[in-house]
Protein backbone atom coordinates (compact mmCIF):
# COMPACT_ATOMS: atom_id res chain seq x y z
CA UNK A 1 0.00 0.00 0.00
CA UNK A 2 1.60 3.37 -1.22
CA UNK A 3 2.37 5.59 2.15
CA UNK A 4 1.82 8.37 -0.43
CA UNK A 5 -0.96 10.70 0.48
CA UNK A 6 -1.09 13.47 -1.97
CA UNK A 7 1.13 15.21 -4.84
CA UNK A 8 1.55 18.76 -4.99
CA UNK A 9 2.93 20.23 -8.32
CA UNK A 10 4.81 23.81 -8.39
CA UNK A 11 2.14 26.49 -9.62
CA UNK A 12 3.64 29.32 -10.78
CA UNK A 13 3.33 32.63 -8.89
CA UNK A 14 4.31 36.02 -9.74
CA UNK A 15 5.66 37.84 -7.07
CA UNK A 16 6.85 41.49 -8.65
CA UNK A 17 9.91 40.68 -10.38
CA UNK A 18 9.81 37.57 -11.62
CA UNK A 19 7.53 34.16 -11.58
CA UNK A 20 8.67 31.53 -8.67
CA UNK A 21 6.66 28.06 -8.07
CA UNK A 22 4.41 28.01 -4.98
CA UNK A 23 4.14 24.58 -3.29
CA UNK A 24 2.74 25.37 -0.33
CA UNK A 25 -0.15 26.57 0.73
CA UNK A 26 -2.43 24.32 -1.68
CA UNK A 27 -6.09 23.92 -1.58
CA UNK A 28 -6.44 20.41 -0.78
CA UNK A 29 -3.24 21.03 2.11
CA UNK A 30 -2.85 24.06 3.83
CA UNK A 31 0.41 23.24 5.74
CA UNK A 32 3.21 20.16 6.98
CA UNK A 33 3.55 20.33 10.01
CA UNK A 34 4.35 23.92 11.42
CA UNK A 35 5.40 24.63 7.76
CA UNK A 36 2.39 27.35 5.69
CA UNK A 37 4.47 28.45 2.69
CA UNK A 38 6.66 27.43 0.36
CA UNK A 39 8.16 28.98 -2.68
CA UNK A 40 10.84 27.47 -5.19
CA UNK A 41 12.98 30.38 -6.70
CA UNK A 42 14.07 29.94 -10.11
CA UNK A 43 16.52 28.72 -11.08
CA UNK A 44 16.47 32.56 -12.54
CA UNK A 45 18.74 34.14 -14.90
CA UNK A 46 18.91 37.44 -14.29
CA UNK A 47 21.12 39.67 -16.58
CA UNK A 48 22.83 43.10 -16.14
CA UNK A 49 19.52 45.33 -16.30
CA UNK A 50 17.50 43.03 -14.30
CA UNK A 51 17.33 42.71 -10.29
CA UNK A 52 15.69 41.20 -7.48
CA UNK A 53 13.49 44.33 -5.73
CA UNK A 54 11.48 43.30 -2.71
CA UNK A 55 10.72 46.56 -1.04
CA UNK A 56 9.60 47.09 2.37
CA UNK A 57 6.93 44.63 3.32
CA UNK A 58 5.64 43.48 7.02
CA UNK A 59 5.42 39.98 9.04
CA UNK A 60 3.38 38.75 11.74
CA UNK A 61 2.75 35.33 12.97
CA UNK A 62 5.75 33.59 11.00
CA UNK A 63 9.22 32.91 10.97
CA UNK A 64 10.93 33.02 7.39
CA UNK A 65 13.36 30.62 6.24
CA UNK A 66 15.50 31.80 3.81
CA UNK A 67 17.91 28.97 1.72
CA UNK A 68 20.24 29.85 -1.92
CA UNK A 69 21.50 27.27 -3.92
CA UNK A 70 22.24 29.93 -6.25
CA UNK A 71 22.72 34.08 -6.27
CA UNK A 72 22.81 36.05 -3.71
CA UNK A 73 20.03 37.87 -1.27
CA UNK A 74 20.58 41.67 0.52
CA UNK A 75 18.45 41.21 3.74
CA UNK A 76 17.57 44.48 5.45
CA UNK A 77 14.96 44.91 8.69
CA UNK A 78 13.57 46.94 10.91
CA UNK A 79 15.60 45.23 14.17
CA UNK A 80 18.52 46.91 11.96
CA UNK A 81 20.01 43.61 10.44
CA UNK A 82 21.31 43.66 7.36
CA UNK A 83 23.54 41.13 5.84
CA UNK A 84 23.64 39.10 2.34
CA UNK A 85 22.58 35.65 2.19
CA UNK A 86 24.58 33.33 0.32
CA UNK A 87 24.39 29.85 -1.32
CA UNK A 88 24.09 27.52 1.87
CA UNK A 89 23.28 29.80 4.88
CA UNK A 90 20.20 30.38 6.62
CA UNK A 91 18.71 33.33 7.37
CA UNK A 92 15.82 32.99 9.74
CA UNK A 93 13.81 35.96 10.65
CA UNK A 94 10.79 35.86 13.53
CA UNK A 95 8.21 38.08 12.79
CA UNK A 96 6.23 37.87 16.06
CA UNK A 97 4.08 41.31 16.96
CA UNK A 98 4.85 42.63 13.99
CA UNK A 99 8.69 43.17 11.64
CA UNK A 100 9.56 44.47 8.20
CA UNK A 101 12.16 43.71 6.33
CA UNK A 102 13.24 43.98 2.25
CA UNK A 103 15.48 41.60 -0.27
CA UNK A 104 17.46 42.95 -3.31
CA UNK A 105 20.24 42.44 -5.33
CA UNK A 106 23.57 43.47 -3.60
CA UNK A 107 25.01 46.70 -5.01
CA UNK A 108 27.95 44.63 -6.36
CA UNK A 109 25.76 42.39 -8.35
CA UNK A 110 23.35 45.04 -9.59
CA UNK A 111 25.03 45.48 -12.86
CA UNK A 112 26.23 41.92 -13.68
CA UNK A 113 24.38 38.78 -14.62
CA UNK A 114 23.73 36.50 -11.88
CA UNK A 115 21.93 33.64 -11.43
CA UNK A 116 19.00 33.02 -8.34
CA UNK A 117 17.78 30.39 -7.16
CA UNK A 118 16.44 28.98 -3.67
CA UNK A 119 13.57 28.41 -1.29
CA UNK A 120 11.64 30.57 0.48
CA UNK A 121 9.46 29.28 3.65
CA UNK A 122 7.22 30.22 6.12
CA UNK A 123 6.83 28.62 9.60
CA UNK A 124 3.72 29.68 11.96
CA UNK A 125 4.96 30.11 15.32
CA UNK A 126 2.64 28.43 18.07
CA UNK A 127 -0.55 30.68 19.23
CA UNK A 128 1.16 31.39 22.74
CA UNK A 129 3.99 32.98 20.62
CA UNK A 130 2.31 34.86 17.70
CA UNK A 131 3.13 37.95 19.68
CA UNK A 132 6.27 37.85 20.77
CA UNK A 133 9.06 40.36 20.06
CA UNK A 134 10.70 39.83 16.71
CA UNK A 135 14.31 38.42 16.11
CA UNK A 136 16.34 37.74 13.52
CA UNK A 137 19.53 34.93 13.06
CA UNK A 138 22.00 33.80 10.58
CA UNK A 139 23.82 30.73 10.29
CA UNK A 140 26.79 29.99 7.71
CA UNK A 141 26.52 27.50 5.97
CA UNK A 142 29.45 25.73 7.81
CA UNK A 143 27.71 26.05 10.92
CA UNK A 144 24.38 23.92 10.19
CA UNK A 145 24.87 19.70 10.93
CA UNK A 146 25.63 17.77 7.81
CA UNK A 147 27.34 14.13 7.78
CA UNK A 148 27.68 11.41 5.28
CA UNK A 149 26.25 7.87 5.90
CA UNK A 150 25.69 5.08 3.30
CA UNK A 151 26.81 6.77 0.79
CA UNK A 152 24.46 9.46 1.59
CA UNK A 153 24.90 13.28 2.15
CA UNK A 154 23.39 15.24 4.44
CA UNK A 155 22.30 18.50 6.08
CA UNK A 156 19.68 19.72 8.99
CA UNK A 157 18.88 22.80 7.77
CA UNK A 158 16.38 23.66 11.02
CA UNK A 159 14.82 21.72 13.88
CA UNK A 160 16.05 17.84 14.65
CA UNK A 161 16.40 14.78 13.22
CA UNK A 162 18.99 12.29 13.70
CA UNK A 163 19.82 12.75 17.25
CA UNK A 164 21.28 15.85 16.17
CA UNK A 165 19.94 19.81 16.31
CA UNK A 166 20.26 23.05 14.00
CA UNK A 167 21.49 26.32 15.31
CA UNK A 168 18.50 27.41 13.45
CA UNK A 169 16.01 28.99 16.66
CA UNK A 170 12.72 27.16 15.97
CA UNK A 171 10.14 27.25 18.24
CA UNK A 172 8.07 24.03 17.72
CA UNK A 173 9.13 20.69 17.22
CA UNK A 174 9.84 20.42 13.02
CA UNK A 175 13.13 19.44 10.69
CA UNK A 176 14.11 20.49 7.52
CA UNK A 177 16.59 18.06 5.69
CA UNK A 178 18.59 18.21 2.22
CA UNK A 179 19.95 14.13 1.23
CA UNK A 180 21.57 13.94 -1.86
CA UNK A 181 23.38 11.43 -3.35
CA UNK A 182 25.08 10.09 -6.64
CA UNK A 183 24.77 6.40 -6.71
CA UNK A 184 21.22 5.07 -6.87
CA UNK A 185 20.28 3.73 -3.66
CA UNK A 186 17.44 2.97 -1.35
CA UNK A 187 16.75 5.53 1.82
CA UNK A 188 14.67 4.04 4.90
CA UNK A 189 14.95 7.55 7.48
CA UNK A 190 10.93 6.92 8.27
CA UNK A 191 12.23 5.88 12.21
CA UNK A 192 14.05 9.71 12.14
CA UNK A 193 10.73 11.25 11.37
CA UNK A 194 8.04 12.74 13.45
CA UNK A 195 3.95 14.02 13.16
CA UNK A 196 3.27 15.05 9.25
CA UNK A 197 5.97 14.92 6.74
CA UNK A 198 6.75 15.96 3.08
CA UNK A 199 9.65 15.29 0.81
CA UNK A 200 10.24 17.65 -2.53
CA UNK A 201 12.39 16.56 -5.31
CA UNK A 202 14.99 19.55 -6.34
CA UNK A 203 16.70 17.17 -9.08
CA UNK A 204 17.17 13.98 -10.00
CA UNK A 205 14.05 11.27 -9.13
CA UNK A 206 12.87 8.78 -6.48
CA UNK A 207 11.14 6.21 -7.04
CA UNK A 208 8.20 5.24 -4.56
CA UNK A 209 5.90 1.81 -4.68
CA UNK A 210 7.14 1.28 -8.43
CA UNK A 211 6.35 4.56 -9.49
CA UNK A 212 9.17 7.25 -10.68
CA UNK A 213 8.69 11.13 -9.20
CA UNK A 214 10.57 13.63 -11.35
CA UNK A 215 11.88 17.33 -9.76
CA UNK A 216 9.20 19.85 -9.08
CA UNK A 217 6.83 17.36 -7.05
CA UNK A 218 5.73 17.31 -3.04
CA UNK A 219 5.13 14.13 -2.04
CA UNK A 220 2.81 13.99 1.02
CA UNK A 221 3.54 11.26 3.38
CA UNK A 222 0.56 8.77 5.12
CA UNK A 223 2.33 7.94 7.52
CA UNK A 224 6.01 9.87 8.83
CA UNK A 225 7.32 7.22 10.51
CA UNK A 226 6.81 4.49 6.91
CA UNK A 227 9.28 7.25 4.58
CA UNK A 228 10.91 4.84 2.93
CA UNK A 229 11.88 5.41 -0.75
CA UNK A 230 14.51 4.55 -3.51
CA UNK A 231 16.80 7.49 -4.99
CA UNK A 232 17.97 7.95 -8.61
CA UNK A 233 21.79 9.10 -9.37
CA UNK A 234 22.44 12.42 -8.70
CA UNK A 235 19.33 13.45 -6.88
CA UNK A 236 18.95 15.94 -4.15
CA UNK A 237 15.54 16.16 -2.27
CA UNK A 238 14.37 17.93 0.89
CA UNK A 239 12.15 16.65 3.23
CA UNK A 240 10.20 18.79 6.07
CA UNK A 241 7.37 18.61 8.57
CA UNK A 242 7.08 18.15 12.48
CA UNK A 243 4.25 18.63 14.64
CA UNK A 244 1.31 20.14 13.63
CA UNK A 245 -0.55 22.96 15.91
CA UNK A 246 -4.01 21.99 16.79
CA UNK A 247 -5.25 25.67 15.71
CA UNK A 248 -5.90 26.40 12.21
CA UNK A 249 -3.79 29.44 10.58
CA UNK A 250 -4.73 32.34 8.78
CA UNK A 251 -2.96 33.60 6.02
CA UNK A 252 -3.64 36.94 4.13
CA UNK A 253 -0.80 38.60 1.91
CA UNK A 254 2.31 38.08 4.09
CA UNK A 255 0.47 38.06 8.12
CA UNK A 256 -0.22 34.68 9.72
CA UNK A 257 -2.50 33.91 12.68
CA UNK A 258 -4.93 32.07 14.57
CA UNK A 259 -7.42 34.98 14.83
CA UNK A 260 -8.58 36.39 11.84
CA UNK A 261 -8.94 39.59 13.64
CA UNK A 262 -4.98 40.16 14.51
CA UNK A 263 -4.59 40.07 10.52
CA UNK A 264 -7.27 43.30 9.96
CA UNK A 265 -5.35 44.83 12.64
CA UNK A 266 -2.03 44.24 11.06
CA UNK A 267 -3.60 45.23 7.86
CA UNK A 268 -4.99 48.48 9.46
CA UNK A 269 -1.40 48.96 10.69
CA UNK A 270 0.38 48.78 7.55
CA UNK A 271 -2.19 51.01 5.82
CA UNK A 272 -1.18 53.56 8.54
CA UNK A 273 2.47 52.69 8.07
CA UNK A 274 2.13 52.41 12.20
CA UNK A 275 4.98 49.14 11.63
CA UNK A 276 8.91 50.02 12.38
CA UNK A 277 10.60 51.25 9.43
CA UNK A 278 14.33 49.80 7.73
CA UNK A 279 17.14 52.21 8.32
CA UNK A 280 18.00 54.01 4.91
CA UNK A 281 14.71 52.29 2.55
CA UNK A 282 11.95 54.76 2.13
CA UNK A 283 9.21 52.71 -0.18
CA UNK A 284 7.51 50.07 0.67
CA UNK A 285 5.45 46.97 -0.54
CA UNK A 286 1.32 48.42 -0.38
CA UNK A 287 -0.94 46.30 0.89
CA UNK A 288 -2.66 44.69 -2.12
CA UNK A 289 -6.64 44.60 -2.94
CA UNK A 290 -8.82 42.57 -2.18
CA UNK A 291 -9.32 39.66 -5.40
CA UNK A 292 -12.31 40.78 -7.43
CA UNK A 293 -14.84 38.12 -8.37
Amino acid sequence: MSNIEQIIEERAADIGNFLVGRLLPFRQKRAVGPFVFLDHMGPTHLSNYQNLDVGPHPHIGLSTLTYLFEGSIMHRDSLGSEIEIKPGAVNWMTAGKGIVHSERTPEYLRSSEKMLHGFQIWVALPKELEKMEPSFVHIEENEIPHWTENGLSFKLIAGEAFGRKSGVPAYSPLYFIEIKNTKAQKVNIGKDLFGESALYILEGSIKSEDTVFEPKQILVAKESTLCEFEMGENTSVYIFGGEAFPEERFIYWNFVATDKAMIEEAKERWIQQAFPKIAGETGFVPLPAPPKF
